[in-house]
């Protein structure tokens, strides 16, 4: 998936404030704002490299559900990542402040389409169901396993329902799941310093 992903803090040259402030060691609420940056990009480079693919979207509705879906299960991918190689307490303030830096991107831009609006909610109220669903699939160093990546398509399926795309349940485990995940596991390793496991490392 070839995408620019802003993993890196800049520092200016203009301003020596500003250097020594980008050297310091950065919260939780910082990595999750970088996290929650990149991740939005995936989930729309998902999204449009489905309409390249041929499917269909027949309202703006779809749109925010299929996007709201992939962030869910791409930050599942990321909590998964960080257990047992953050501390808990951590890796929950962390997992917590993305969800909440996406709630405003999304919020965001639905005010820019809509105008105002109650965006907020009912994404959460997503998140917050996922958590439950994705807690029963299997994950492992390999990343999602079978009902992991079954749970999105299906979600994706479901919200496509009035568009009578077919194929959509495949195309998403078999081509979208994989870049996409591939894509966020680097970024972990990148932004939260988690080392990938050598081939035949023990756990």
């Amino acid at each position: 998936m070839a995408l620019r992903m802003k993993t890196r803090w800049h520092r200016s040259r203009r301003s020596r404030k500003n250097m020594e402030g980008s050297s310091q060691p950065k919260s939780l609420e910082d990595l999750a704002g970088v996290m929650g940056f990149n991740l939005w990009k995936v989930a729309k480079e998902v999204f449009t490299h489905m309409e390249k693919e041929g499917f269909h979207f027949n309202e703006d509705k779809q749109v925010v559900q299929i996007l709201t879906e992939l962030i869910a299960f791409l930050i599942q991918v990321i909590d998964r990542m960080l257990y047992q190689k953050v501390d808990d307490e951590d890796r929950a303030k962390f997992i917590i402040a993305l969800a909440k830096h996406l709630a405003k991107t999304v919020e965001s831009n639905q005010f820019d389409i809509h105008g105002e609006g109650d965006y907020i909610t009912p994404f959460i109220e997503t998140m917050n169901a996922r958590f439950g669903e994705y807690a029963e699939c299997g994950y492992n160093d390999d990343g999602p396993g079978y009902e992991f990546k079954r749970c999105l398509a299906s979600h994706i399926s479901d919200a496509m329902a009035s568009s009578d795309n077919k194929w959509v349940v495949e195309h998403v485990m078999e081509i979208e799941v994989p870049k996409a995940t591939k894509t966020i596991q680097r970024l972990v390793r990148e932004i939260m310093g988690i080392k990938k496991k050598k081939p035949g490392a023990k756990t």
